[in-house]
């Protein structure tokens, strides 16, 4: 049994470039770290976006007039391209994963929920690398997450893990604008901390995905006020997940 568990969410603008195709080499790097992690017994659970743009690579342009079934389409197939991706690199390290797919009501307290926990701890005790996704065929309205930043913290507080790197294409909360040279980088954060005024509007977003840094501030600050040190770092620095777990100064860490 590994003696330590982490989540790390992963962003579509990681895993995408600037004409929103997935890039192999960004994932190949984030398997070839939590490969790294385990083999000094630190399990991680994924939670990957990129099923969207997946299925935009395979199906190019959709009829569907509705947005909400685009999404369904291109979700639904591509959803078994990324796993597709993550088994076969996972496999050139040895390693195993396995998806699991949710929407909001499964984390409800009751059968649903004990049904998450038997799962996700069943493949824990295998060694087996969880991924997790919105089951974004089925999950519309009131069972959406309101982006994979919320499902992550979820998961992170289902399996007791003991931290949250959500991965983005910046280097953390800033003071101000990114881009701004007097802006500076935020590396720690309470939760009671009035940090929200450094958030602007008119933020670098998060492209295809659905959370942008108000979404992430919010997810992070709940996560850690359960006592889950909570990341937002930058997905495309080589070892960035390595050098968070291994106590390094990088991102903005969330805590009590």
């Amino acid at each position: 049994m590994h003696k330590k568990r982490i989540v790390v969410k992963v962003g579509t603008n990681v895993m995408t470039n600037m004409n929103n195709r997935i890039v192999g080499p960004i994932l190949k790097n984030l398997v070839r770290q939590i490969a790294y992690l385990y083999e000094r017994d630190i399990i991680t659970i994924l939670v990957s976006s990129g099923s969207a743009i997946a299925g935009k690579e395979v199906l190019g342009s959709c009829l569907a007039e509705d947005k909400s079934t685009r999404r369904q389409i291109y979700s639904s197939v591509g959803q078994p391209r990324m796993m597709r991706h993550y088994y076969e690199m996972f496999h050139d390290f040895g390693m195993r994963c396995g998806q699991v797919l949710a929407t909001k009501r499964d984390f409800a307290p009751g059968r649903y929920r004990e049904n998450m926990i038997n799962c996700y701890e069943g493949l824990l005790s295998e060694g087996i690398i969880p991924i997790a996704n919105e089951d974004d065929a089925v999950s519309l309205s009131m069972s959406m997450f309101s982006d994979n930043d919320e499902l992550a913290s979820l998961v992170a507080q289902l399996v007791n893990a003991d931290s949250l790197i959500m991965l983005t294409d910046i280097d953390g909360l800033y003071t101000g604008h990114p881009d701004d040279k007097n802006t500076k980088l935020l590396h720690e954060v309470k939760v009671h901390d009035d940090v929200e005024k450094y958030v602007q509007e008119n933020e670098k977003g998060e492209g295809e995905g659905r959370g942008g840094m108000q979404s992430k501030l919010k997810i992070a600050k709940d996560t850690a006020s359960k006592n889950i040190p909570t990341y937002i770092a930058n997905g495309k620095e080589e070892n960035v997940i390595i050098d968070i777990v291994e106590g390094k100064k990088l991102g903005t860490k969330f805590t009590i």
